[in-house]
């Protein structure tokens, strides 16, 4: 599950602060929108001499990530992916480049995870979300049969756009890689339209920094922190970070809880961490910390060891904490314990 519990937007806050002392000196002025999508809300903080037009590019960006539910929802059932999950079974079909795109990419973090990362839990995540929901548990006959319908290796890509699902039941969840990608998506709307410097929130779990506030090297995110003991934090410029934590089970002892998936298994993954990722991009951050969180942090770190320019930070409810970089620095409350 992504992190979608709303904390205060003190990125944001801080943000004001510092643009408000600049904008007298050369006219540039804060601006700051929220939409509702993908089943979350998309902020945008972004500034540049003019109001208006800055508006408008934030809101060019939020109709691309309007645009993109439409293409990789499968919530949406005129979506191009719910399409593909009622058709391309043995049957290659085509999709959107976006479309394609992601699940490209998904396909080499199946491949750098050994399958920890892997988008074809459709069927498992849909009978496990109904636990959520209504509190219906599957069976073991029925976890097992759906079991058999997941397989990254099962996805056949073939140039320049076509699809095929080499199994009669699998369905693919973008969950874990959808939301970073549109992110990316919006970045790429707001420099084609001039704007130098934004920091993009998709549900306060993925966030991208284009450029940085005046005065400062870099725009300062605040990480989970499901211990409170800890105060993490990140400071972003032309980069990333998102965090991946798996929520409680209201009935400790029962049956497994969540929407994050072990492929393995088949079952919801039993952590107590909160897992946040620095990457280059809101896509490669949103899946690496899906996949950081399932491998837990000693296979974890052995993967961000052979990343460029990535860092993650394990931190369990008892304060425990566990960090492994290449590159970006994740700061923590060093009063408390910790291991690198």
């Amino acid at each position: 599950m992504r992190w979608h519990k709303l904390v205060p937007w003190s990125v944001a806050l801080l943000a004001v602060v510092a643009i408000q002392a600049w904008a007298s000196a050369t006219g540039d002025q804060l601006v700051y929108r929220k939409k509702y999508a993908m089943g979350t809300v998309f902020e945008i903080v972004a500034y540049g001499p003019s109001p208006e037009r800055t508006a408008r590019a934030i809101e060019q960006a939020f109709t691309e990530v309007i645009r993109l539910d439409h293409v990789m929802s499968d919530y949406i059932p005129s979506s191009d992916l719910s399409r593909i999950n009622r058709t391309a079974h043995y049957r290659a079909e085509p999709v959107p480049a976006d479309l394609y795109k992601v699940i490209q990419q998904s396909l080499l973090y199946s491949r750098l995870s050994a399958g920890e990362f892997d988008i074809t839990v459709g069927p498992l995540a849909h009978i496990w979300k109904a636990e959520i929901r209504d509190g219906t548990v599957p069976t073991e006959a029925e976890d097992e049969k759906l079991r058999r319908c997941v397989g990254w290796r099962k996805i056949s890509l073939a140039p320049p756009d076509r699809v095929e699902f080499r199994s009669p039941c699998m369905a693919i969840d973008l969950g874990a890689i959808g939301k970073g990608y549109a992110v990316d998506r919006a970045a790429a709307v707001l420099r084609s339209d001039g704007i130098e410097c934004a920091l993009i929130s998709a549900g306060t779990s993925t966030f991208y920094a284009m450029g940085s506030p005046p005065g400062a090297s870099g725009w300062t995110v605040h990480l989970r922190d499901p211990s409170g003991k800890l105060s993490p934090e990140v400071h972003l410029s032309g980069n990333s970070v998102s965090t991946s934590e798996q929520p409680l089970n209201p009935e400790p002892g029962k049956a497994p809880f969540g929407d994050i998936i072990d492929p393995a298994q088949g079952v919801p993954v039993k952590t107590s961490y909160s897992v946040s990722v620095v990457a280059g991009s809101a896509t490669a951050s949103d899946a690496l910390s899906t996949t950081l969180l399932l491998m837990g942090p000693t296979r974890g770190k052995a993967l961000v060891k052979k990343l460029p320019e990535v860092a993650a930070v394990w931190i369990s409810r008892d304060g425990k904490c566990e960090m492994f970089s290449t590159g970006p620095r994740i700061s923590v409350n060093h009063a408390a314990g910790q291991k690198r």
